[in-house]
């Protein structure tokens, strides 16, 4: 069905709805041949939303509905998903905003696909306009100028450019109205959006005649009417209707048609009913006579039954008082964690301090100690927030477009030292059959392989440790990955083998006091396998080694072209001279950021709170601004939206102790240019400030 939703979705945008119909009636077609449900629901919605663009309400309540009936019988969270976005859509048009948005926001959780994601921002964005919530509008606006949508990048752009007009008219802000209108003309000029082309010069009109530059006023007004008396405008009118109304006609006589199929089956069967009736009496008879001698198990069931609903209930109660206690322990571990992280950072950052200021050979030993001890307890840490997010089910798989050769070769570069200290050697046995573009969640995949690898080199003291990709199976755009992890180290004992996915849970005592470590490392692995659909498989022998097997299914796009390669290395950059503004309310942290940026020759002012921070970026200018998220009053990210109003250009570091609840996307609809986690170490610290000010690092959510 993907070619034909796509050919749909490019001559919707362009607003060629004649054929956008025709398109999705064939696919319509091929999936009642071929008996795929899903694709027909797609259909179904594909086709709704296409009357809801030609204003044609009835009509997309008709194939809603047959998508509702459909929907019964299976299980399909992306058509469910898309379900709730036109019922929120109607609802909007029907003047019920906060219905539309409660609707949203529950099509939002069924559902993580990118294009989808993007849709519903701007759906909100136009609900949180009509509500006059124009900060909440403008926030999911801005996201969408700059998105990285494969299928309507342009498209979504220019309606977002369209809305941030519209907006800035109705706040009477002309100037910018003005701006971000050219800007959405210009776009969609250049990609034919009709609509678009339209509704831009319609406002520009309006605009321009607010500013009193009536001569602009006068051409975009010129541009309307050429468009709007045009005999292709009309014609097109009449095709879309004609076509809109012939495709439901056609559906509706093939309906009736089966419906009259079914009622002379039932007039046929009719004869062969009345005997059957006969047969039936008879029965009945031998039933009711059966009856009697049921009555008196019938009465001791129903004591039985009784018994059973008390019992039942007993264990809701006790089931409900389970997940009362499962969400208050995973919400202080949450506090716990987070809590934890600003006295670490104090610990952390002032050991590094020392460390850099020559001290004598005992107390370097010292400092040195207190450094691994604060390393280990932030990745302790780390842990255990992410334990608490997979069993909040806060974590859900990405699908974006990425290489995973790339990915590989980035954690075994990363664990290339803790290899060396173990004489170890790390070797990837990479399949070139494997599509370089896939579609999946690389930083979920990239966690797994850390812990893994990160675990067979702990175990693993002057041996090898081999990575093995191979390519299953590859069926058009679906391919499925073979994946091993193997190590010669120490290995699994049979009685260990069962349990060692547990959280906690390593071979022995005795191995975690040699090796170390929480034990939540595998654990970490077999929840976000889960989140893939895929388990993990252990071959192990004491003594001789172990591997881990899993395989994940994704999606290729062989048509995307392969990146230029190149190698971002770490800059040894020349810091001097520079200021910047740190945003921050901890004392401790204050002082601490302030002597790491002074050692590199940096100055800086300092913002206790999010409302100092906006007033001092608009008396000053800064090289760049490091914001901490979580402060009193507004937040860094309410702070951050502030700047941004006046201020494109300084890049915003987003310096935070991420909790349970934050959402580092957020942060980048905000506009923030990078994030930094506390505690951080300082060769990051300082490598983040040198991309972002002299390499202008474009924003994106895998920085």
């Amino acid at each position: 069905m993907d070619p034909y939703f796509d050919e749909a979705r490019k001559l919707r945008n362009q607003n060629k709805i004649d054929l956008a119909l025709e398109t999705l009636d064939k696919a319509a077609e091929e999936a009642e041949e071929e008996e795929d449900v899903k694709g027909l629901i797609d259909c179904y919605h594909e086709l709704a939303l296409l009357y809801l663009q030609l204003d044609k309400e009835s009509d997309t309540q008709f194939y809603w509905d047959r998508a509702s009936v459909l929907l019964t019988d299976i299980a399909y969270p992306y058509g469910d998903a898309i379900h709730k976005y036109i019922e929120a859509t109607l609802l909007f048009r029907a003047d019920q905003s906060y219905q539309a948005l409660f609707m949203l926001n529950e099509a939002k959780q069924l559902n993580n696909d990118r294009n989808f994601f993007n849709n519903i921002l701007l759906t909100e964005a136009l609900v949180y306009m009509k509500l006059e919530k124009y900060d909440s509008a403008a926030k999911n606006l801005n996201s969408l100028i700059v998105n990285t949508d494969i299928y309507e990048k342009n498209y979504l752009s220019t309606r977002a450019y369209l809305g941030l007009a519209q907006l800035y008219f109705k706040t009477e802000n002309f100037e910018e109205s003005a701006k971000n209108a050219e800007e959405a003309l210009a776009l969609a000029n250049a990609n034919s959006f009709f609509l678009e082309i339209r509704k831009a010069n319609r406002l520009l009109s309006k605009v321009y005649s607010q500013l009193g530059a009536y001569q602009k006023a006068w051409a975009n007004s010129q541009n309307l009417l050429k468009i709007q008396d045009s005999l292709f405008t009309i014609d097109k009118v009449k095709v879309e209707a004609k076509t809109a109304d012939k495709i439901r006609d056609d559906y509706k006589t093939e309906l009736i048609a089966r419906q009259d199929g079914t009622i002379q089956e039932l007039k046929e069967s009719q004869n062969r009913s009345e005997l059957t009736l006969i047969l039936t009496s008879a029965f009945l008879i031998i039933i009711s006579l059966l009856a009697v001698s049921l009555y008196r198990n019938n009465q001791i069931k129903l004591k039985t039954n009784d018994l059973l609903q008390t019992k039942n209930q007993e264990l809701q109660v006790a089931r409900d008082g389970a997940v009362q206690a499962m969400e208050a322990k995973t919400n202080f571990l949450s506090t716990v964690s987070h809590e934890l992280r600003t006295p670490l950072y104090a610990v952390t950052g002032l050991t590094h301090l020392l460390l850099e200021e020559n001290p004598a050979d005992h107390q370097k030993e010292h400092l040195k100690a207190l450094k691994f001890s604060g390393d280990y307890l932030l990745n302790f840490i780390n842990d255990i927030l992410h334990i608490n997010k997979i069993d909040a089910n806060k974590l859900e798989p990405l699908n974006m477009e990425f290489n995973l050769k790339k990915v590989i070769n980035e954690v075994m570069d990363s664990l290339q030292q803790s290899a060396k200290e173990n004489k170890t050697r790390l070797i990837l046995d990479y399949d070139n059959e494997i599509p370089n573009h896939l579609m999946s969640d690389p930083l979920k995949l990239s966690q797994v392989f850390m812990n893994l690898i990160g675990n067979a080199i702990k175990f693993t003291r002057g041996g090898i440790v081999e990575v093995i990709c191979r390519l299953k199976e590859k069926n058009g755009e679906n391919v499925t990955v073979y994946f091993e992890i193997k190590d010669n180290g120490i290995g699994i004992s049979k009685e260990k083998q069962q349990s060692i996915f547990d959280g906690f849970e390593q071979g022995s005592i005795q191995i975690n006091r040699e090796y170390g470590g929480t034990g939540l490392g595998l654990t970490i692995v077999k929840s976000l396998l889960g989140l893939f659909e895929s388990e993990i498989e252990l071959k192990s022998k004491l003594g001789e080694g172990s591997s881990f097997i899993f395989e994940i299914d994704m999606t290729s796009k062989d048509d995307l072209l392969d990146e230029v390669s190149f190698e971002i290395t770490k800059g040894d950059y020349d810091f001097k001279g520079l200021h910047i503004l740190v945003v921050e309310d901890n004392k401790i942290n204050q002082v601490i950021t302030k002597k790491m940026l002074n050692k590199k020759d940096i100055s800086c002012d300092i913002a206790s709170s999010g409302e100092e921070a906006v007033t001092l970026s608009q008396e000053n200018v800064y090289d760049a601004i490091l914001m901490d998220i979580h402060m009193p009053g507004i937040s860094g990210e309410e702070a951050t939206i502030q700047i941004r109003k006046f201020d494109q250009q300084t890049p915003i570091i987003a310096l935070t102790a991420i909790s349970l609840d934050d959402s580092v996307e957020s942060f980048y609809a905000a506009g923030c240019n990078d994030v930094i986690t506390k505690p951080f170490k300082p060769e990051i610290f300082y490598q983040k400030i040198g991309e972002n000010i002299f390499d202008k690092k474009i924003r994106t959510s895998l920085s």
